[in-house]
């Protein structure tokens, strides 16, 4: 077995369900003039991180020194149980455990794997907590394509998916292709269905997105938005809407499946949690990033 399957391996005997394997070198001038663009509209809004250590974004060697391989994985997180219908609606991926806690939890175990097979391994592990363009190194590790709505979208699991990253020194025996093709064709759903304008195809402006406005944005006079469509935290309609995600794989993970209190918490129900149920019910949420008063005050754009 190869060193690069045998990794593969690992990663799928620890609960992922794809792994990836790309070289860590510095990614072409193509990648950074756009990134630099995106930049430059203002796209990123209040998320003033986005515009730092673009060098380390690039170069992955600078992040991690002596890096040589970015092992990539996918950890999907559809739920088989959702919300209902007509009710104060929060994006999936916030459904059950902070998932930064989850792939990183996976990602450690990963790494001391091969720390014991190949003692001379060093490196770190990420999930959207670095500067590290995830969606690029995906692509380039073959694991699938940026669609129109600006996920990655991977033809067997569709975009419901966490991305994790394991950058280390040791160089692998062989390397994934990059995906070269987008498999999105002629549609244009997820630009269609977006409510307030934020897609146009394979560009986002995040200050018109129901994701940003709900989570990240802190100063709400600087909202460009007077109606969430429904959503308190994230959203899932440029997803929701796509082909590639019209047969969903249900995850078996219990870390990941709906807190009960989500099912059918009412706009009435959200109002009247106190701030000491919130702590108890959401403690190993994503929630607790933008905390109750905020979901508080997105329900009054939500229109639920």
């Amino acid at each position: 077995m190869t060193k690069a399957k045998e990794i593969k391996e690992l990663a799928l005997s620890l609960g992922f369900d794809a792994c990836g394997i790309t070289p860590a070198i510095e990614l072409d001038k193509n990648v950074k003039s756009k990134y630099e663009e995106w930049i430059k509209l203002g796209y990123q809004g209040e998320m003033d991180y986005l515009a730092n250590n673009l060098d380390k974004r690039i170069n992955p060697t600078l992040l991690v020194p002596g890096a040589k391989t970015i092992i990539v994985v996918l950890l999907n997180y559809y739920p088989p149980e959702q919300q209902e219908k007509g009710i104060p609606q929060v994006a999936k991926c916030a459904y059950g455990r902070d998932y930064h806690k989850v792939v990183k939890k996976k990602l450690k175990k990963l790494f001391a794997a091969l720390k014991e097979k190949y003692p001379e391994v060093e490196g770190r592990f990420f999930s959207d907590s670095a500067p590290v363009l995830e969606r690029i190194w995906a692509l380039r590790s073959g694991l699938g394509w940026i669609g129109k709505n600006n996920l990655l979208i991977n033809k067997k699991l569709g975009s419901f998916f966490y991305i994790g990253e394991l950058i280390i020194n040791l160089e692998a025996d062989e390397y994934d292709k990059p995906m070269q093709t987008s498999h999105c064709g002629t549609c244009t759903k997820c630009v269609d269905a977006c409510p307030t304008g934020a897609l146009s195809p394979y560009k986002l402006n995040a200050t018109r997105c129901i994701s940003y406005d709900t989570i990240e944005l802190k100063d709400e006079t600087k909202s460009e938005l007077n109606n969430t469509h429904g959503w308190i935290f994230g959203c899932d309609i440029c997803q929701d809407v796509c082909p590639w995600n019209s047969k969903p794989i249900p995850t078996s993970n219990p870390d990941l499946f709906i807190k009960p209190f989500l099912k059918q918490a009412t706009a009435t129900d959200w109002e009247a949690l106190t701030e000491e149920e919130f702590e108890i019910i959401f403690f190993n949420s994503q929630l607790k990033r933008v905390g109750l008063k905020k979901i508080k005050q997105n329900l009054k754009k939500a229109g639920s």
